[in-house]
């Protein structure tokens, strides 16, 4: 009965130190780590691979520059936007840094950092539809869980196309290049670097005349398990970035300076 009772005491202790850790201090869990996971999909001009499939991007030097500031190392992990929350909650990533929109519910369920780039969501057709007037019966593609998701599923503009759920933007456009889909919705900041003359999608275009309500004023912001500490230190850290140019410069080296919020 005694070794029985002990070994209850043991697992009871080692659970009540699990939870203590699991419920402490995320900014000591990750400097403990030494570094910082990173939750990410793959887009231009945020988190992309060059020619010698390095990962570089607006996203990922941001990361690196606040992770040095940090004293913690950037890692990054490609994850299903879809699932991101549930990522995060399960620590399989310590944040979500890659173009994400600040809305009422991720404010709600995720802690998250002060807004530093302007977005807004485009119609992307092929160059020869760059007219369209409406997008009725045709097939519209956007990342699930996204933003463009959303403007898709809940405004009135869309309301008769249907809406075809992809992986992430850069399937989104593959969609559109294939003829698979008619069009897709994506980020505008998306859209200056993946598409039109020297990019890979070079025929295709945004919709400049297409009108839709939701979506055309949103802000980025990099999001943390709620409650988390690392809000804080990653805002102190964007302070110092914003102060001394670093965050300028790597905007500008991407074409982004015009959207920088956070300057």
């Amino acid at each position: 009965m005694k070794k029985i009772l002990a070994l209850l005491l043991a697992l009871s202790m080692v659970f009540v130190l699990g939870a203590c850790k699991d419920n402490g201090s995320d900014y000591e869990y990750i400097k403990e780590k030494g570094e910082m996971i990173i939750g990410i999909t793959i887009f231009k001009p945020m988190n992309y691979y060059d020619d010698k499939n390095d990962l570089i991007g607006f996203e990922t030097e941001f990361a690196e520059a606040v992770c040095a500031k940090l004293g913690v190392k950037a890692k990054f992990q490609e994850i299903n936007w879809a699932a991101k929350e549930t990522e995060l909650n399960g620590k399989t990533i310590d944040c979500i840094w890659n173009g994400m929109t600040i809305d009422e519910d991720r404010l709600a369920n995720m802690s998250i950092s002060t807004p530093y780039m302007q977005n807004k969501q485009v119609l992307v057709v092929k160059a020869e539809n760059a007219g369209l007037t409406s997008v009725d019966g045709l097939k519209i593609a956007a990342e699930g869980g996204s933003a463009g998701a959303n403007v898709i599923e809940n405004d009135a503009y869309f309301k008769n196309a249907q809406f075809i759920e992809v992986e992430d933007m850069a399937a989104a456009l593959m969609e559109v290049a294939a003829g698979t889909s008619d069009g897709c919705v994506i980020d505008y900041v998306t859209s200056l670097g993946s598409i039109g003359e020297g990019t890979d999608y070079a025929n295709l275009v945004v919709v400049e005349e297409a009108k839709f309500e939701l979506g055309n004023d949103e802000q980025y912001g990099i999001a943390f398990r709620k409650g988390s500490d690392m809000t804080e230190k990653v805002n102190a850290a964007i302070t110092e970035l914003v102060e001394d140019g670093t965050l300028a410069k790597i905007a500008a080296a991407y074409g982004l300076e015009d959207q920088l919020i956070a300057k």
